[in-house]
C-alpha cells in the first residue's frame, strides 16, 4: 500500500512538471471560475429550461481535458481534474475567509445609501463566500464528468486504428466524450444543487443539461482545431517524455498499469 502511494506520488509530480504551464494554467483557472459562475442561474423567457452561467466557460475545462488526454492518457487528465478541484476548494476557502473579513466591496460605492450599500456588502460576501451545497454540487459534478470524459476519450481513440493522429480521428473521439461529459456534468450538479435546493423540476434539469451540452458541445467544435494543433505540436516537440516513458515502463513492466 506504501509503495503504491509513493508510485502514485511520484506519478502526479511528474505529471505536473510535464504538461506545459500554459495549458495547466488556463485548465485550473476555468475550473474555478466555472465553479464561482456557477452560483449565477441565467433568466429564459421559457419556464422549463434552467441554466446557471458556468457555461460560459465549461467548454474550456472540457477541452483541455481532451488535449491532456489525447497526449498523456486519461488517467493524467483525471489526476489532473482532481488537482484542479482539490484547488479550487483552496480558492473557494481564501474567499470565504476574505467574505468574513469587515470591510467594504468596491461595488457598494455606487450605492446612494448606506442601507444600499449594506447590501451589496452582504451581497458579494455571500457570493464570494459561497455556498457549501453549490461547492459540493459543482465538485462532484466536475469530478465525475471529467472521469466520464477522459475515458471515454481514451477508449475511443484506441479503437482508431486508421490514421490515429489525423483531425478525423481526434474531433470523433473529442465531440463524443465532451457531449456525454458535458451532459454528465450538468445533470450531476442539476439533480444535486437545481432540484434539491432550487426547487427545479426534472423537466427542467434534463432540458438544462442537454442545452447546456449543446452549447458547450458547439464551442468545442468551434476550438477543436486549436486543441489539435497543440496536440501535434507536443507530439512533434516530445512535451512531456519523462511523463510518458515512466507510464510506458509500468505499463510493460506490469502489463495492467494501462491508463
Amino acid at each position: 500500500m506504501l509503495s503504491f502511494a509513493k508510485r502514485e506520488t511520484y506519478e502526479i509530480k511528474l505529471l505536473l512538471q510535464s504538461v506545459p504551464a500554459p495549458v495547466l494554467t488556463v485548465f485550473s483557472v476555468s475550473v474555478i471560475v466555472m465553479n464561482l459562475l456557477a452560483n449565477k442561474s441565467a433568466d429564459l423567457p421559457v419556464s422549463w429550461l434552467a441554466l446557471d452561467c458556468g457555461i460560459i466557460v465549461s467548454w474550456v475545462s472540457f477541452l483541455s481535458m481532451d488535449v491532456i488526454t489525447k497526449h498523456f492518457g486519461p488517467k493524467a487528465a483525471t489526476q489532473l481534474s482532481v488537482a484542479a478541484a482539490v484547488l479550487n476548494l483552496l480558492t473557494c476557502l481564501i474567499f470565504f475567509a476574505a467574505s468574513r473579513i469587515p470591510g467594504a466591496w468596491g461595488e457598494s460605492y455606487s450605492a446612494t445609501t448606506a442601507e444600499g450599500a449594506n447590501t451589496v456588502n452582504a451581497a458579494l460576501d455571500a457570493t464570494f463566500g459561497g455556498t457549501w451545497y453549490v461547492l459540493l454540487g459543482s465538485t462532484v459534478a466536475f469530478i465525475t464528468s471529467a472521469a466520464v470524459n477522459n475515458f471515454i476519450d481514451g477508449a475511443i481513440g484506441g479503437l482508431a486504428k486508421k490514421k490515429p493522429d489525423g483531425f478525423a480521428a481526434y474531433a470523433l473521439r473529442t465531440y463524443f466524450s465532451t457531449a456525454v461529459g458535458q451532459f454528465t456534468d450538468n445533470m450531476v450538479f442539476a439533480l444535486i444543487v437545481g432540484r434539491v435546493f432550487f426547487g427545479w423540476s426534472m423537466l427542467q434539469c434534463v432540458t438544462c443539461s442537454a442545452v447546456g451540452m449543446a452549447a458547450e458541445l458547439i464551442c468545442e467544435v468551434i476550438f477543436s482545431p486549436i486543441g489539435y494543433a497543440v496536440c501535434k505540436k507536443w507530439k512533434k516537440e516530445n512535451v512531456g517524455s519523462a511523463y510518458l516513458e515512466y507510464r510506458a515502463t509500468l505499463i510493460n513492466g506490469k502489463g495492467n498499469a494501462k491508463a
